[in-house]
């Protein structure tokens, strides 16, 4: 009996030493594998927070996007960018144009030797009170009345940096920072302002340069001519007087015509004079120099003719 008690004992030693060996050996492999596992995670952390701190220090070397909704926008001009530092080239996005009225150019952009100054849009016909949309996408930047110009008149900024001019309106149905949408009525078209006859001016410009807006669109049949317009600042004479450099002569011609105007009494007639144009050339009326020359108010003046002007 007392042989038997002793074998028990001995067995259950043994079993509680059996137990106690592998509890130690899984608690040691449980601690190695708790290491290694916060060694990746702290390996991982750290690669984690590099990796944010590169982030960051990238996002804080990029310039965000300019607002093109900011600069010169509360301005009451046409130009709101006669300060601002204009790039030297630019290549503007002209997708997504939509027509403003599918009239017929009537006058072209460019030098009037007539007037001895630049159109600086085109103007496209129209019938009283026609629909006039949106060229593109963009915000409401000025809506005024010029009657010496442009009439009532419409400015649109885009996001594409364009502003688009709408001139000689009868009637304008936006608002001053109204968001609009290509083909959206705008207005009414007109002839208010210098104008002879209902008709839209239209003008494409950047950053204030009035860019030939026939170079950019095809205006018979109302789409644009490539998917992106390259703007030159070499393309004009000088910074700010819109004047492309192969008129340049025309316009020293024009200023050169009537040099000798200040001092002499008398003016010969030359092609693509007016009356107006003279008068304007000598500081007169136009009803001055008709009343010197004995001149009705419908009488024309011909090539030749020798006109009093003092």
């Amino acid at each position: 009996m007392k042989i038997l008690k002793f074998v028990c004992a001995a067995t259950m030693c043994i079993v509680a030493l059996g137990s106690f060996a592998q509890s130690r050996h899984v608690s040691k492999s449980h601690s190695r594998t708790h290491r290694d596992l916060m060694a990746k995670q702290s390996t991982g952390k750290d690669n984690i927070k590099m990796g944010d701190n590169s982030f960051i220090q990238l996002m804080d070397e990029q310039e965000p996007e300019p607002d093109i909704y900011t600069e010169g926008w509360n301005s009451r001009s046409v130009n709101p960018f006669k300060e601002s530092q204009v790039p030297d080239r630019e290549v503007l996005n002209v997708r997504g144009y939509h027509t403003p009225h599918p009239g017929r150019v009537s006058s072209p952009y460019g030098y009037r030797a007539r007037f001895g100054r630049m159109h600086k849009g085109v103007d496209i016909s129209l019938k009283l009170n026609d629909t006039i949309y949106a060229a593109y996408d963009g915000k409401v930047r000025l809506t005024n009345y010029e009657p010496k110009g442009y009439g009532n008149y419409i400015i649109l900024r885009h996001p594409n940096k364009l502003e688009t001019v709408y001139g000689h309106l009868n009637k304008i149905l936006v608002k001053p920072n109204q968001v609009v949408k290509a083909g959206q009525p705008i207005g009414l078209g007109g002839s208010t302002g210098r104008s002879t006859g209902p008709h839209l001016h239209f003008e494409t410009r950047f950053m204030g340069y009035a860019i030939n807006p026939a170079a950019i669109i095809n205006f018979s049949n109302g789409t644009v001519h490539t998917d992106t317009y390259t703007f030159s600042k070499q393309t004009y004479q000088q910074p700010r007087n819109f004047t492309p450099n192969d008129n340049k002569k025309k316009v020293e011609q024009s200023q050169n015509r009537y040099q000798a105007a200040t001092t002499t009494e008398t003016y010969t007639v030359k092609r693509g004079d007016s009356v107006g144009s003279i008068a304007r050339a000598y500081g007169i009326s136009t009803p001055t120099l008709r009343r010197l020359n004995n001149m009705s108010s419908t009488e024309r003046i011909t090539i030749g003719q020798v006109l009093k002007v003092k």
